[in-house]
């Protein structure tokens, strides 16, 4: 970082402060949006972008080495006219992080002049090559096209400090990608009704990374071929994180692969349909097995608790005389549990969950449901069984920011394959903001960011206006505006800079 960039954003963040300082106002008689004289003109020389934080995270690819580990290992073109692997790979994920939602808005990016200067790039390709390239995958192509991203993201976790993943979490899960194509090759109906695709998505809790990304039929179960998946993601793991827990829900529970990953010590935390024989054996439990469930909190509080909100939903309901279910009270126990496919016992933990189900103000009847979770943690307390069981509940966040933020599963062109490896490729764009997270310095910041939603990320990192200035040997991304998350930025470029080439 150049010695005047501390004063310059010094000076920036104090005069938006003076600017945004609380004041006594007095009666305004004007709007505060009050400009009108406004004129447009056309800069003749000087050149700009939107995008202007895109820079960074062209530096951390080409660092960590992604380029060259697609171009070396990717071979889906013969001759290279004029671009390569890499190039097509980029291009996709590049169009995202600079705002893109779909394949059409790469024209944008093609058609302007200041983007290709900044990439260092005479061309782009259209969206119609883009489209065409992902119908050059087969299957081997798109899990060789992971397994590049994967020891690229190997890279990044060697940066990290010690005990970064002294425990992994690794969760799993299907998630319906539905399609209005009518012509959509290898698409199927759902179990809800809708017609699409059932992609499987594997990722890391830690850092929310997507690890492994699977495009099925939309007919398939959620567990489906999901094993092999899953060993690879261990695979992948295990020889940065001193302990890997596996997390899934019941439709992942693989009772004749329990004893095979527990003999590799794999952990596992897996809930467990709540069929007639296991929900025989909690019904025949004493009264004093069973212990009121005492929930961790999600968070401390380091100040005063905020009141609770109004229960919205709930008063309508009662107002309305619909049905109703209240949760009364919870109580969780454990019992050594053999499973029939397995030659082992394990620990199931079994939640009871005590209900009254209402209509407006009268009680119909009482409801007692059981929730199972099969285990191999045998030094967890109950109620942080219940707390790991319940935190793959945040992948569901996951695969919404993979669907609604990065856009990776609108299944733009035709078939399976093609539609699996644009699923890929987008992911690509998710995953550079975890990468860029975990290579801030300052490690409370990069946490901060790596919770981030998508959208929010780009706003704070990648969407800047950014002036372009090219000279003898250099590209300069000059930025012209401020926000909080600048220092962070220049921080992250300078320890890039400084970075071994992967």
């Amino acid at each position: 970082m150049k010695r005047n960039y501390p004063k310059i954003l010094r000076n920036r963040k104090a005069r938006i402060e003076r600017r945004l300082a609380p004041r006594n106002w007095c009666a305004q008689a004007e709007p505060m949006l009050r400009g009108s004289n406004l004129r447009y003109e056309m800069a003749e020389r000087a050149g700009a972008v939107g995008c202007g934080g895109l820079g960074v995270i062209h530096t951390l690819v080409q660092r960590l080495g992604l380029v060259e580990e697609i171009d070396r290992h990717l071979e889906l073109l013969k001759v290279h006219l004029p671009y390569h692997e890499s190039d097509h790979v980029l291009n996709l994920a590049y169009n995202i992080l600079a705002g893109g939602v779909r394949l059409e808005d790469i024209e944008l990016r093609r058609q302007d002049e200041n983007f290709l200067n900044g990439l260092g790039a005479q061309r782009i390709p259209d969206p119609t090559t883009a489209g065409d390239f992902t119908r050059r995958f087969n299957a081997e192509d798109i899990l060789t096209l992971q397994d590049c991203i994967n020891r690229t993201r190997e890279r990044v976790w060697e940066q990290q400090p010690e005990g970064f993943l002294k425990e992994a979490f690794l969760d799993v899960d299907g998630s319906i990608a539905g399609t209005y194509g009518e012509c959509k090759g290898g698409m199927g109906l759902a179990y809800n009704g809708v017609w699409g695709y059932h992609p499987l998505v594997v990722s890391l809790a830690n850092t929310k990374e997507v690890l492994y990304l699977v495009n099925r039929s939309g007919n398939v179960a959620s567990h489906q071929d999901s094993v092999a998946w899953i060993d690879r993601a261990i695979a992948l793991v295990k020889p940065h994180a001193q302990q890997i827990t596996l997390r899934g829900d019941t439709d992942f529970s693989h009772t004749s692969q329990l004893d095979r990953w527990d003999e590799e010590g794999v952990k596992f935390i897996l809930g467990l349909d709540a069929n007639p024989a296991v929900v025989k054996l909690a019904e025949s439990l004493s009264a004093k097995a069973w212990t009121p469930l005492e929930r961790v909190p999600k968070y401390e509080i380091l100040t005063e608790p905020r009141t609770k909100p109004d229960r919205v939903k709930e008063e309508i309901v009662r107002e309305k005389g619909y049905e109703n279910i209240v949760l009364v009270g919870e109580d969780v126990t454990h019992i050594t549990y053999q499973p029939s496919r397995c030659r082992k016992s394990y620990r199931l933990v079994i939640v009871r969950k005590n209900l009254s189900v209402q209509r407006g103000e009268r009680e119909l009847f009482e409801d007692v449901r059981y929730f199972f979770y099969l285990t191999n943690r045998w030094e967890l307390d109950l109620p942080e069984i219940v707390g790991h069981a319940n935190g793959r509940c945040d992948q569901e966040n996951v695969v919404g920011e993979l669907k609604h933020g990065v856009n990776a599963m609108r299944m733009p062109v035709d078939d399976l394959l093609s539609n699996w490896a644009y699923m890929v490729m987008a992911a690509l764009a998710w995953n550079l903001k975890a990468w860029f997270s975990l290579l801030v310095p300052e490690r409370e910041r990069g946490l901060e960011l790596l919770q981030m939603e998508f959208r929010s990320f780009l706003q704070a990192i990648v969407l800047l206006p950014g002036q372009i200035v090219r000279t003898g040997r250099r590209i300069i991304w000059r930025i012209l505006s401020y926000n909080r998350w600048l220092t962070d930025l220049f921080a992250t470029f300078q320890r890039l800079v400084v970075l071994e080439t992967g």
